[in-house]
């Protein structure tokens, strides 16, 4: 099972910063999960939040930010680290580990139109040259479609939101917009679903696991990764399992 630090070694580090992503490659991660959105000037920038209260307490939203202003604020001090700030996606993927070293792009956006965000995303991992490492995740369906109809060979995962029903999300809008995988919550995964999904042709990425027992477990169920915020504690704890 690979684990993945969920907005990098998030629990060590201020989250989706190249601080916490370098940190999951100094634990053994297998792998990372990001989280991308447009700023006010159009850039790709990795965030996980629209707005900047939590991680800054700037009441700015992403969306209307320049990137020139985006880049001074400071994102890890408020959460208990470190300066850091807001990267764009391109400096994220040149520090990239080439090779089995897999990437979580997560596409956030819960409007109908994204602004440009899901095909600008796909632009900067085939500039890269990384289409082979990376799967593009989305709780928006319409994401999802928009990659499958501009570039149908990249990897697509659908993820599971558990306030809304799993049968039409497992049965329209995974079939509907992934190739690849489902992205449940640790939650809703049992042994019978992850055979299910497997037989679908889906690898199952299931978020966001810190507890070891938990992590034992899903890897009992079959699961493909393991999204966490320790990946380097869960890793030693796996291995003496």
């Amino acid at each position: 099972m690979r684990l993945l630090g969920h907005r990098g070694a998030s629990a060590s580090a201020p989250e989706n910063t190249l601080a916490a992503f370098e940190e999951a490659v100094r634990q053994r991660a297998d792998g990372i999960e990001l989280d991308v959105m447009t700023c006010g000037s159009g850039e790709v920038v990795v965030c996980h939040d629209e707005r900047l209260d939590r991680l800054a307490g700037l009441d700015w939203e992403v969306r209307w930010t320049s990137w020139e202003r985006l880049r001074q604020v400071d994102v890890g001090t408020r959460l208990g680290f470190a300066p850091a700030h807001v990267p764009l996606l391109d400096e994220v993927l040149e520090r990239v580990p080439r090779g089995d070293f897999l990437v979580n792009v997560e596409l956030k956006c819960e409007r109908v139109e994204d602004d440009g965000l899901s095909l600008k995303a796909a632009a900067r991992v085939l500039a890269h040259g990384l289409e082979g490492q990376v799967v593009f995740s989305s709780f928006n369906p319409l994401c999802l479609v928009r990659l499958q109809r501009a570039y149908p060979a990249l990897r697509r995962g659908f993820l599971v939101d558990p306030d809304r029903g799993l049968w039409l999300q497992e049965n329209l809008w995974t079939p509907l917009g992934a190739n690849a995988a489902i992205h449940p919550p640790a939650s809703l995964v049992t042994p019978g679903r992850v055979a299910r999904w497997h037989a679908r042709g889906w690898e199952v990425a299931a978020w966001t696991v810190d507890d070891p027992e938990e992590a034992a477990q899903l890897r009992d169920a079959g699961v493909d990764s393991c999204i966490t915020n320790r990946p380097g504690a869960l890793r030693e704890a796996l291995s003496s399992r």
